[in-house]
């Protein structure tokens, strides 16, 4: 069978609406990992993503009654895009059922190329038996994601391009896994030209039903799911995929969400592309890997897969990306509750960036501080500063890797504080440099107690820091001349419905 796979990949018409994407070199992740780094660059397809070419593939031997009649698909998005492009190509109907997650931009990309949309459950597979079921009823044909040989072929023409374009010996393909046919397909041809070549598959974490299936020796269905990585969200891996992987995939690896958003920062870095998640899996295997192994100064290939996100997810990717690179440690420190104990905080930390510096007044003894601090030599780095830190005293927990304080904590740090003399609020900015809000704080002194302090990196050229001072009204005069000596934008918050209904 696997010749059989060889034939039908060097013969598959997928050119016809497919492009034969560029490998480009990664220089900047090359330098980082100390291993040359190419990327094959499937988000520059019509659709974004590779799908094309394997919906197109199969189309394309569907017979004239069949096409006649229309198709049928379930997808995420990918797929579904893939599919309405080559049904319009094809000139035949083509009916989408997706699920209600999918990011609007698929839906909208899908309807711009012709296709039917209907949108039905809250995963992959929910959507698939509802697409199954409209196929009974109506004669569709069903144009399957990964779980057809024409389909798998199709896909493969990426491992057939991989080789052409690298004719050195490459040390591994990462390939990301979804429900599997790029995979299968990527292996049944470069095992065959290129025995040596390693082909190792990277699954999300909280998806990995390949993973899951070699480990068993079988196919399972996992119970329960992640959507991050929409586009590889399948509970159950395919069945010829398997079949294939089982013979010819090397080994595959799972990455967390946060290694996913560091590999979209590393592919933007490289190309000013943007990932989406399930676009940047091999990626985030890649580097997985060759910190794994210790690879140095080997070729390796990961497939940029897809680059179809919604512009609302940048923020969250940005934040997780940090963490995910150990470029960024969350910490929560007590520090006394005395004048001038975080200017002594921000000391201790060294001449690192501070991203983030979260205090509330709780009470009069100590104070708690969400800080957040770059790193630039990763986790032995962070491993460094809590040493430092816990031998000055500071109590200290690292939150790095703790999900509730990523993504509810960070934002909830506040309440009410009741201090006498009152609390004011102000907004300062200041050039957003390093030092800057040690500088801030040096500056400010012993002059006024602070009662609440909020500041995050926003990647502008300005911090901004919402402040909360025991300033008497008499001291007015005083505080204006401070600040205008500073040469620092600020302006008074106190009367702020905002904070009057959630921080006063």
């Amino acid at each position: 069978m696997i010749d059989e796979y060889l034939k039908m990949i060097l013969t598959a018409p997928v050119y016809d609406v497919a492009r034969y994407t560029r490998l480009d070199p990664a220089p900047q992740l090359s330098r980082r990992i100390g291993n040359q780094v190419w990327l094959k660059r499937e988000d520059m397809q019509p659709v974004f993503s590779y799908k094309l070419r394997g919906a197109y593939n199969m189309m394309a031997s569907l017979t004239a009654e069949q096409r006649a009649r229309g198709v049928i698909a379930a997808s995420a998005g990918n797929h579904a895009q893939g599919v309405a492009l080559s049904a319009q190509k094809l000139g035949c109907r083509a009916l989408i059922v997706m699920p209600k997650t999918t990011p609007e931009i698929k839906v909208e990309s899908v309807r711009n190329f012709g296709g039917e949309i209907i949108l039905h459950g809250n995963t992959y597979d929910e959507a698939s038996e509802h697409a199954h079921m409209l196929e009974a009823e109506h004669g569709y044909t069903y144009v399957p994601p990964f779980d057809h040989p024409r389909v798998i072929a199709g896909q493969g023409t990426v491992g057939m391009e991989i080789l052409r374009q690298h004719p050195h010996p490459l040390h591994t393909i990462f390939v990301p896994v979804g429900g599997g046919g790029l995979i299968a397909g990527i292996a049944a041809y470069v095992k065959q030209i290129s025995p040596a070549t390693r082909i190792v598959g990277v699954e999300p974490a909280e998806a990995a039903s390949m993973l899951a299936a070699l480990n068993a020796g079988e196919r399972v269905t996992l119970p329960k799911i992640g959507i991050f990585a929409d586009g590889a969200a399948v509970r159950q891996i395919g069945e010829e995929p398997f079949r294939l992987a089982q013979r010819y995939v090397d080994e595959v690896i799972t990455v967390s969400n946060d290694e996913i958003c560091a590999a979209i920062k590393e592919i933007y870095e490289d190309t000013r592309a943007i990932a989406e998640p399930a676009g940047a899996l091999a990626t985030a295997g890649l580097k997985q890997y060759a910190e794994r192994e210790g690879l140095q100064g080997q070729s390796l290939v990961a497939v940029f897969s897809g680059a179809n996100i919604n512009f609302d997810r940048l923020r969250h990717v940005a934040e997780l990306a940090e963490l995910g690179e150990s470029r960024e440690a969350l910490l929560a420190v007590t520090i006394p509750e005395r004048a001038g104990s975080f200017r002594e905080f921000c000391h201790a930390l060294g001449p690192r960036l501070i991203t983030e510096f979260n205090y509330r007044y709780a009470d009069s003894a100590r104070a708690n501080v969400f800080a957040g601090v770059q790193l630039k030599h990763g986790k032995d780095e962070k491993a460094a500063l809590l040493d430092k830190l816990r031998s000055l005293d500071y109590p200290v927990i690292d939150l790095s890797a703790d999900e509730m304080a990523k993504m509810h904590i960070r934002y909830m740090v506040g309440g009410h504080a009741t201090v006498d003399p009152p609390e004011r609020v102000f907004r300062v900015e200041f050039p957003e440099r390093h030092g800057a809000l040690l500088k801030f704080l040096t500056d400010l002194g012993d002059r006024w107690n602070i009662s609440m302090f909020h500041y995050r990196n926003h990647g502008a050229a300005y911090g901004r820091v919402l402040i909360g001072l025991q300033l008497p009204r008499k001291d007015d005069e005083k505080f204006a001349a401070f600040m205008a000596e500073l040469e620092m934008p600020c302006s008074e918050e106190t009367d702020n419905p905002a904070y009057r209904l959630f921080l006063n």
